[in-house]
């Protein structure tokens, strides 16, 4: 299983956000560019970036930093916020980037989603956020009619990366992960899945491997030292 630590970009700084709220921020780091060495310097292989500002505003904005931290580490990166269109997709897999996560735009214009998913294979990922079954799009400001189950079965087939699922009610709380959606999505598609949100402690980290998740993303629990890096990256092994 992976461990995937996250770096959340807004106005180039890192941050977290409480719950999804844009006016309840941490900042953690001024230089995202020496955050992420310091988790390759730790032995992590993979790195997760949102881009706060892009997901609000429905386009990517923070290109540029994004642009520094592929060129300064050898980790396979994962980029989310605000890719919207086909131009959107492009310019950041130009950038290096591994694998494009897609919320708002797959949610909204799934089948758009399908054409893009065929078109980019392995290359795409499907980010779902929900509060329980109701998915939350826009930067986690609006909620959607399709449910979080429904989503997932449309997606089973589609030639895509991965799966993530943020429960949102768990994101920064640093009080576990859902571990009983997460094992019912687990279940449900073959499609390898990634659990965001609430991931605290090396035990969440050894219950989800034991659940089959492909992957899990740690935030603020790496930055305020509930979790230390090396300890999650053994327990994944």
């Amino acid at each position: 299983m992976d461990v995937i630590p996250a770096i959340d970009l807004r106005n180039g700084q890192c941050v977290r956000l409480i719950q999804g709220a844009y006016d309840r921020q941490i900042i953690y780091k001024d230089d995202p560019v020496e955050q992420a060495r310091e988790f390759a310097q730790v032995g992590a292989q993979r790195l997760h970036i949102v881009d706060l500002d892009g997901a609000k505003e429905g386009r990517p904005r923070n290109i540029d930093t994004v642009q520094a931290v592929i060129d300064a580490v050898d980790m396979k990166v994962d980029l989310g916020g605000g890719i919207r269109t086909e131009g959107d997709i492009r310019k950041v897999l130009d950038l290096g980037v591994d694998y494009a996560i897609l919320g708002t735009s797959a949610v909204r214009r799934f089948d758009w989603f399908c054409t893009m998913a065929e078109a980019f294979p392995g290359q795409l990922i499907l980010g779902l956020d929900a509060r329980g079954l109701t998915v939350s799009t826009e930067g986690w400001t609006e909620q959607e009619t399709q449910s979080l189950l429904e989503l997932v079965d449309r997606a089973a087939t589609l030639p895509i990366a991965a799966i993530i699922y943020t429960d949102i009610t768990r994101d920064g709380m640093m009080e576990g992960p859902n571990f009983e959606r997460t094992q019912n999505l687990v279940e449900r598609v073959s499609l390898p899945v990634i659990c965001a949100g609430g991931v605290t402690a090396v035990e969440d980290i050894k219950r989800l491997k034991d659940l089959g998740v492909a992957g899990a993303i740690v935030g603020r629990a790496l930055y305020e030292g509930k979790i230390e890096l090396k300890a999650a990256l053994n327990a994944a092994q």
